[in-house]
């Protein structure tokens, strides 16, 4: 099969023929119909995430259908097509994982990093850790919910019941969390790179009330703030724009240096978290809503080959939502 490899973090991807991957103890074979391409991808392909699996195929929003199955693999029948998140096994045993935090497992495997992912033709996956596609999405349009839309619910979830909420960065998971927010009932705020008009105006288009760029304040103080900009300055700019009792989610798995500030910017019961990765729950709860009526999917197809060109998109900023490899 083709593959895009990566050999070694921070250099180009090699475009390879492979032995095709065979199912295992309760995986499923699936041909790749689309794979998004993740912030986290950069990260991993940067050497920001220590110690991946090498040599490793990049990928993590997989969807495919099912070719075959190994040994005690039932949950879908050949030719459904399923989505694999970034979450890819558990241990099931860990004081994590038995209560109800199997993001935080200690010994997970996760696509796309410890575990072969989907910037190939094929790619194998415990099924236990696989999602159906609900209705309404092709597998392009599919692909960005697989994480983009997953660690944006769990961050969504992360910051209450803000009704006021800003989203800093308003790309693949803001586009897709600033629907699910205003389906709630919630008030979105928008900030992107400072002037970047396009993000901004369509940021607007799905529903944003205000948008501007990320060293501007908003019309009012804001009830919580995610953070999908992997940028450490924003922490302490968002604090500022937040009101009291108010929360700011650090929704990526790696983020620069966030620089001192005075305790001021804390007080008043304000909050900082982090999000990390998700649990089946999370994506059993966000397809349910993703199925009652398709979201607007801003996705940029580009084939396989392209796996290079399209990471350099994404960490320019140059893409309007996701960008999908399609094999």
């Amino acid at each position: 099969m083709r593959a895009m490899m990566l050999d070694r973090p921070g250099t180009l991807l090699a475009e390879r023929e492979v032995e095709p991957p065979e199912p295992g103890l309760g995986q499923v074979l699936l041909r790749v119909q689309a794979c998004g391409v993740c912030r986290t991808d950069l990260h991993v392909h940067a050497g920001e995430l220590p110690r991946p699996k090498l040599p490793l195929v990049l990928g993590h929003e997989i969807v495919g259908t099912v070719l075959g199955a190994g040994a005690g693999a039932s949950r879908f029948a050949p030719g459904a097509t399923i989505g694999v998140p970034w979450l890819g096994w558990t241990c099931g045993a860990c004081r994590f994982c038995r209560s109800d935090r199997e993001n935080l497992c200690e010994r997970a495997r996760f696509t796309g990093y410890d575990l072969d992912g989907g910037y190939a033709e094929l790619a194998v996956a415990d099924e236990r850790y696989c999602f159906a596609i609900p209705p309404g999405y092709d597998a392009v349009h599919a692909a960005p919910l697989l994480c983009a839309g997953l660690i944006g619910y769990r961050s969504l979830t992360a910051a209450g019941d803000a009704t006021r909420l800003g989203l800093y960065g308003f790309g693949a998971s803001a586009h897709i969390v600033a629907q699910v927010a205003r389906r709630q009932g919630r008030r979105v705020f928008a900030f992107t790179r400072p002037g970047d008009d396009d993000g901004q105006r369509f940021a607007r288009e799905l529903g944003a009330e205000w948008a501007g760029g990320s060293d501007e304040r908003p019309p009012e103080l804001l009830d919580a703030a995610i953070l999908f900009a992997p940028v450490g300055a924003l922490v302490p700019a968002a604090l500022a724009v937040t009101d009291r009792g108010g929360t700011v989610v650090c929704a990526g798995i790696h983020m620069s240096a966030i620089p001192g500030f005075p305790y001021e910017l804390l007080w008043e019961e304000r909050v900082v978290r982090s999000v990390a990765n998700l649990t089946r729950a999370d994506g059993e709860a966000f397809f349910r809503i993703a199925a009652e009526a398709p979201l607007e999917i801003a996705a940029e197809p580009m084939p396989l080959g392209a796996a290079n060109e399209a990471l350099a998109r994404v960490r320019s900023g140059r893409v309007r939502g996701a960008a999908v490899l399609v094999p």
